[in-house]
């Protein structure tokens, strides 16, 4: 064989295939049909020498050879392509959020996915559970919390802390710690949309108060600033200077903030893999160089009082 006689739109197709596991979601993907797609991988198969996927009438699964050929192509083909074409717009990966990416990580995977594959990320803002992978608004999304689970697949990230954000005027705005339990004696802002925290998760599972919903976290920060009452969020906003009417107070006892990362589970990008696997890498190298740093008297966005 001749590495002239395997094809461009064989290799995209491969690729396809062994993304999605299935013919009819890649021929969709591809702007195809399902008769030329088999044939196309049929042919390469052929050319190859070795079987490619297993088929049954119910799943298709990728053999050792296609799961060889499928990483290496990964990488391989995005720079064959910018080498001989460059400068070529490729579709770019859109990463969907809510709000907040967490610090740090997610930036350094961004840079190096873009570094290995030529492929853009682009950041969609979408307040809504799935960040818009549902919806086909976005390819993959970094979400916290508990995510709906139909028609997505979860890769767990991490976990973050919890801090209670209080009007700089609220009675534990000027606490340096407060406990999770005291939580449930004051009325709350809930963001119901696309919030980490539901009624059920307060302390004791006691419901409490809720004095207003809203539908994001700009909504959420701007309702506590006003006096509507306190909320919670990830403690990230310890680092980050958001509201000066707001303040952010570390909580002791309070369960943890899940991170994942989700993607469609049929249909999705042909480098969804790819960059979950960056994604992982820097939020474990992330992990593995975390320093304590010490927060004084949750005092961030507002002055001491």
């Amino acid at each position: 064989m001749r590495i002239s006689d395997v094809s461009f739109r064989q290799l995209h197709a491969f690729l396809a295939v062994a993304d999605t596991l299935s013919f009819t979601h890649a021929a969709t993907q591809l702007e195809s049909n399902q008769p030329a797609l088999t044939r196309s991988i049929r042919k390469l198969e052929e050319q190859l020498g070795v079987r490619l996927f297993h088929r049954t009438t119910r799943q298709v699964s990728l053999s050792p050879a296609g799961i060889q050929l499928r990483e290496q192509l990964q990488t391989l083909l995005p720079r064959v392509e910018e080498a001989l074409f460059p400068g070529a717009r490729r579709p770019a990966l859109r990463l969907g959020f809510c709000w907040l990416l967490p610090d740090g990580w997610v930036q350094e995977a961004i840079v190096r996915f873009e570094q290995e594959t030529g492929v853009p990320v682009e950041l969609r803002r979408r307040d809504d559970p799935c960040a818009g992978v549902d919806q086909g608004a976005a390819d993959v999304a970094i979400l916290r919390g508990r995510p709906p689970l139909d028609g997505v697949r979860l890769t767990p990230l991490g976990t973050e802390e919890y801090v209670v954000a209080t009007p700089v005027r609220h009675p534990l705005a000027t606490r340096s710690r407060v406990e999770w339990t005291e939580l449930a004696e004051y009325p709350v802002v809930v963001n119901s949309v696309s919030g980490s925290v539901g009624d059920d998760d307060w302390p004791g599972g006691q419901r409490p108060h809720v004095a207003l919903r809203c539908d994001n976290f700009d909504e959420c920060l701007e309702s506590v600033a006003a006096g509507r009452g306190i909320s919670v969020v990830p403690d990230l906003v310890l680092r980050r200077n958001l509201h000066p009417s707001v303040r952010f107070v570390p909580l002791r006892g309070a369960p943890v903030i899940p991170i994942s990362l989700i993607r469609p589970v049929q249909g999705a990008h042909p480098l969804v893999d790819r960059f979950t696997s960056v994604v992982q890498r820097a939020r474990s190298a992330a992990a593995g160089r975390r320093v304590a740093v010490p927060v004084r008297s949750g005092l961030v966005g507002g002055p001491r009082r």
